[in-house]
């Protein structure tokens, strides 16, 4: 894994998610919004701010617009699919802190 591998937005995580396939922006909000059932709701704004930076860091590339189409194309990158796995790593940690913390908290107020 990266050694720089940040630690992302709910926003961001769910962008990467979606990039499971190649999406055009108005299907990584739909996308988005089903997989958070709802909660995550992206603005074409913070959308396309997320895809710009996310380029710049070379975790997402648009594909080649073919044949007229006006739609740009993202893609997951391999450096994307690290910094998706560092995520999805660093959250698996905390639920699981979370998770002995709560037990320990529940055990303690039983006894």
């Amino acid at each position: 894994m990266s050694e720089k591998a940040e630690i992302l937005s709910e926003a961001s995580t769910f962008i990467l998610l979606a990039l499971a396939e190649p999406l055009h922006g108005y299907g990584i909000i739909k996308k988005v919004e089903q997989m958070s059932d709802g909660r995550v709701r992206l603005g074409p704004g913070t959308l396309y701010g997320a895809l710009t930076k996310m380029v710049k860091r070379g975790w997402i590339n648009p594909l080649p617009v073919e044949n007229g189409e006006r739609r740009k194309v993202y893609e997951l990158t391999a450096l994307g699919h690290e910094q998706l796995q560092s995520e999805m790593a660093r959250l698996t940690a905390l639920v699981s802190y979370g998770e002995a913390a709560l037990l320990a908290w529940q055990q303690g107020r039983l006894s």
